[in-house]
């Protein structure tokens, strides 16, 4: 699925030709990649932490599913008797790392991920980040270029107390980031448009998700990247450098900036956000 709201593709066309011609594709240093979203729902005291761990291959492969020794998330906050969440790979050879939570070792506390894969170490730090319900949701009439695209109409009331940054997940891998510094304390609203490919009776899941500026700017470099056509924690097109990092050779817990090898980290984020989520069927 195109998406409409960054860029309209240009296409050129060429004579067809027989000659063979060999492409050097890029290559760079298998790595492990992180789909370390948690998204946490008012709806329930409890979530099902799933983290996706897989590690990149050559270009137009798939990335196979990573096999750790470990990964645990632990609240630096919470009673050490159950400060330390074990992630367990509940389907063998899925890369899937999943544990049912209680959502206040979540919502409360400093968070530290940490992998163990093939004698190395990988951690990351977060804490979870609040956001607001969405108000409006509704079917547009407009359109953008070529008459048959879908609008819909979002809003919501920003927090006046605090600097929001908000993620949109608009389905179909298609994110929007946006920030507060304009409309701070106001009600906002917008239009996102999809192409052709909707049809009338699809359902479309809406989020609205919670954010810190180094998780709104990593999503928003992604975004840009990839063009829209692609989720936020595949392999982009140039490596996009998020907050889990190597500390294997680090002995300080208090120094966590891996500069003695700046090359050796892990693709994707960890963050735990709060989700608002609405559901259209398009008509």
């Amino acid at each position: 699925m195109r998406k409409l709201f960054y860029f309209l593709a240009v296409l050129s066309v060429f004579a067809s030709c027989e000659d063979v011609i060999e492409v050097d594709v890029p290559s760079d240093t298998p790595r492990l990649s992180v789909d370390g979203l948690v998204r946490i729902q008012d709806s329930s005291t409890v979530t099902n932490i799933q983290i996706k761990v897989s590690v990149t291959s050559s270009f137009f492969e798939p990335s196979p599913p990573a096999n750790l020794d470990q990964i645990t998330i632990t609240n630096l906050d919470a009673d050490s008797s159950e400060n330390i969440m074990v992630l367990i790979e509940e389907e063998e050879g899925s890369g899937v790392y999943e544990k049912l939570v209680d959502n206040r070792l979540l919502r409360e506390g400093r968070l530290v991920l940490q992998i163990n894969y093939q004698d190395e170490n990988y951690l990351a730090r977060t804490e979870f980040v609040p956001t607001v319900p969405i108000t409006k949701l509704e079917q547009g009439t407009q359109t953008l270029f070529s008459g048959d695209e879908t609008e819909l109409v979002v809003a919501f009331d920003d927090a006046p107390d605090r600097d929001d940054f908000y993620i949109f997940d608009f389905d179909f891998d298609e994110f929007l980031v946006t920030e507060d510094e304009f409309y701070k304390g106001q009600k906002f609203e917008f239009s996102y448009f999809y192409d052709s490919d909707i049809e009338a009776g699809q359902e479309i899941d809406i989020s609205i998700l919670g954010a810190d500026e180094g998780f709104y700017n990593y999503m928003n470099q992604l975004i840009v990247q990839a063009g829209g056509d692609q989720g936020p924690f595949q392999t982009p097109a140039a490596t996009v450098r998020g907050n889990i990092i190597n500390v294997t050779n680090i002995d300080n817990d208090e120094v966590f900036d891996n500069v003695e090898q700046p090359d050796n980290f892990v693709l994707g984020y960890f963050a735990v956000v709060q989700e608002y989520k609405e559901t259209i069927t398009i008509e």
